[in-house]
Order: C-alpha cells, then sequence, then structure tokens
C-alpha cells in the first residue's frame, strides 16, 4: 500500500535528481563537502591554524598549543554543530512534513523560543546551571510549545493550514521571547554566563556538552528514519494515508517526540538558533523532490554544513571577536522566509 503513496510523491514536483543512483551519488558529494566544512571548522578561528597541523592533532598529538586549541576548543565546538545542525535540520523537515507546511520550522513555529523560556525558568528560578540539569525543561519546552501551536493553528474553519500554524508559531513565539527577555532583565546576575548561550551560538560547545546532547539527538534521528517512510503517505493527506494504512496517531506521536528530543536537545546545548530547519529542507527538496526518506538523509547531511559555515563566518567577519551562529543564520534565512512566503503555491509540498 505504502508504495502507492511513493508513487503518487514521486510524480508530484520530481527533484533534479530524478533517480535513485543521482540521489545516492549527490549524498556522497554532499558528505565530501561536510568533510571538508569540519576540517574549515577546526582549522579557521580568531588564529587560523594550517591544515597539516589539524590532521596531526587529531591522528598525532604532541601536547602543542596548537594541538591543545584544536583538542581543547575547537573539535568539540565542530563536533557540538554537527550534532546541533543534523537537530535542527532533521526537526524541521518533520514538521514540515507532517504539517504540510513549507513555512515550518522549531524557530518559527515557536519551539525554539519555548525550550529556551522553559531552560530560563530552570536557571532563574530553580538555580539549575548545569546542561545535564536543565536539558529536562528544554524537553518540556519544546513538547508543551509544539501541542500549543497546533492546537491554536488549528482553531477555526480552515484549521490547521500552513498559514494559520505560522500565525500562530510567530505570536506564541513572540509571547515567550518577551517574556524571556523581562526574566533575564529582572535577575541579570543569574543569566550573565549565559548571554552567549541565549544569542544562539556554538562558543561554549565541550566534550561535556557533546556527550550530554549526542544520545537525544541519537535516538530522535533514529525515530526520524522510521517515521519518513510514513511520512509519504500522511503527505497526501490523512484520508488518503488511512486508506494506504498508515497509522496517523502513530505517526503524529512519533513525529511530535522526535521533534521534541531535536529541537530540544540542540536548543538547550546551543540556545535558539532559527532558520536552519527551514532552508535545509527546502533544498533537500529541491534535489530529491517529495520522498521524505532522501530528504532527511540530505537534511541530516546538509544541515550540519550550514550551521557549521555560519559559524565559520561569524568567526571571520569580527576578528579577533565572532558573531553568533545565530545572528548569521537568522541574516541567511530572513530572505528565504520572505520568498517562500511571497509564493502561491506556499502549502505545496
Amino acid at each position: 500500500m505504502t508504495s502507492i503513496a511513493e508513487h503518487s510523491q514521486a510524480t508530484r514536483r520530481p527533484g533534479v535528481a530524478a533517480s535513485n543512483a543521482a540521489r545516492a551519488l549527490g549524498l556522497l558529494a554532499c558528505l565530501s563537502v561536510l568533510g571538508i566544512v569540519v576540517l574549515a571548522s577546526i582549522a579557521i578561528g580568531s588564529r587560523d591554524i594550517a591544515l597539516p597541523v589539524v590532521i596531526d592533532a587529531l591522528f598525532a598529538y604532541d601536547d602543542s598549543n596548537d594541538h591543545a586549541i584544536i583538542q581543547s576548543l575547537r573539535l568539540p565546538r565542530t563536533l557540538l554543530g554537527l550534532l546541533v545542525g543534523a537537530g535542527l535540520g532533521i526537526s524541521g523537515a518533520l514538521i514540515q512534513a507532517l504539517t504540510r507546511n513549507p513555512l515550518a520550522d522549531p524557530g518559527i513555529l515557536g519551539v525554539n523560543a519555548g525550550a529556551t523560556f522553559f531552560v530560563l525558568i530552570a536557571v532563574g528560578y530553580f538555580g539549575l546551571t548545569s546542561l545535564q540539569s536543565y536539558i529536562w525543561f528544554a524537553f518540556a519546552g519544546a513538547v508543551i510549545t509544539t501541542v500549543a501551536v497546533y492546537l491554536v493553528g488549528s482553531t477555526g474553519r480552515r484549521g490547521a493550514t500552513p498559514v494559520s500554524l505560522t500565525l500562530a508559531g510567530v505570536a506564541i513565539g513572540a509571547i515567550l521571547g518577551g517574556v524571556s527577555t523581562a526574566l533575564t532583565l529582572l535577575n541579570p546576575s543569574a543569566f550573565d554566563r549565559m548571554r552567549f548561550w541565549s544569542a544562539g551560538a556554538l562558543s561554549g560547545g565541550t566534550y561535556e556538552a557533546v556527550v550530554t546532547v549526542a544520545p537525544f539527538i541519537v535516538v530522535g534521528l533514529a525515530l526520524a528514519a522510521i517515521v519518513a517512510r510514513p511520512l509519504n503517505a500522511v503527505a497526501l493527506g490523512d484520508d488518503l494515508a488511512r486508506s494506504l494504512g498508515a497509522n496517523i496517531v502513530r505517526v503524529r506521536t512519533i513525529v511530535v517526540v522526535a521533534v521534541t528530543l531535536l529541537a530540544g536537545a540542540a536548543t538547550a546545548a546551543a540556545g535558539p538558533i532559527g532558520f536552519v530547519g527551514l532552508m535545509v529542507p527546502h533544498v533537500a527538496r529541491w534535489v530529491v523532490g517529495p520522498d521524505q526518506r532522501w530528504i532527511m538523509a540530505y537534511t541530516m547531511v546538509l544541515a550540519p554544513v550550514l550551521l557549521l559555515v555560519s559559524d565559520i563566518v561569524g568567526r571571520i567577519i569580527m576578528r579577533p571577536g565572532e558573531v553568533q551562529v545565530a545572528i548569521v543564520t537568522a541574516f541567511i534565512g530572513a530572505p528565504v522566509l520572505i520568498m517562500l512566503a511571497r509564493r502561491r503555491r506556499v502549502s505545496g509540498l
């Protein structure tokens, strides 16, 4: 039955790569680009380090100053960027597929704002200052906001349309963002150490943060892989999906759990970073078409590429200081959002 759904999806707006062989070659090329970007992320900073030195630091560590910088600062920052990028990208792809809303991503739908708000409550009122403790508040904020946005966006005769969900997400996100700002102003001493986190940055990346968020993001990615095939049927509409044997409740539940784990862990580790989950699934869909399995695969590779490149740009443009990665992604993503919002067929996925 599901093959019928996949055939129907394949006949709608096929991507640039029409065959599975072309898609596989494209994915291999994307993996090569990711490898290059990872090396660049380790080599480029307030002081550039030659690529041979980077290779030696990774495979023949000798306790020199450059090797210490790479192993203690740049490598964990890059690893965190890989995890956060994959988490944000896949969570955006899942939300877009489930809601059939091309304007959806964890930032625009307020999921990041909800996770941020709950983390600030944990820090300001419960005194939780370690990632291991307040990550659970990020999960709670992510799932509560996801459900709230869907409920608010579903009110009215037309139900959960792309525009209504986007408006609900922006409104709830704005409210939570305003309250979060007020909390930080009321208790500035408690939030002083979280200034960079609240701006959305990878600069605080440590091995401890990587180890803390990695299990949650890995589980979220595994759930996304499980649900990718049924999402092809869900994209055709609930009625047709049921007739094809898809369990709508099960699919929605898995997606909500996956989005909570991915967006919550990413936000807890790096702060609120927007637009990654909006842009990358669109690029993947343009290349491979509407098949969610390929969209997930490409997004998992390209989202870390976008985040790490943005982080590199942020380090370069204000040397020896740096611009937070969330500012760079917003600068890139805002025009993309405007372009998508002006399209007539904005709901077509």
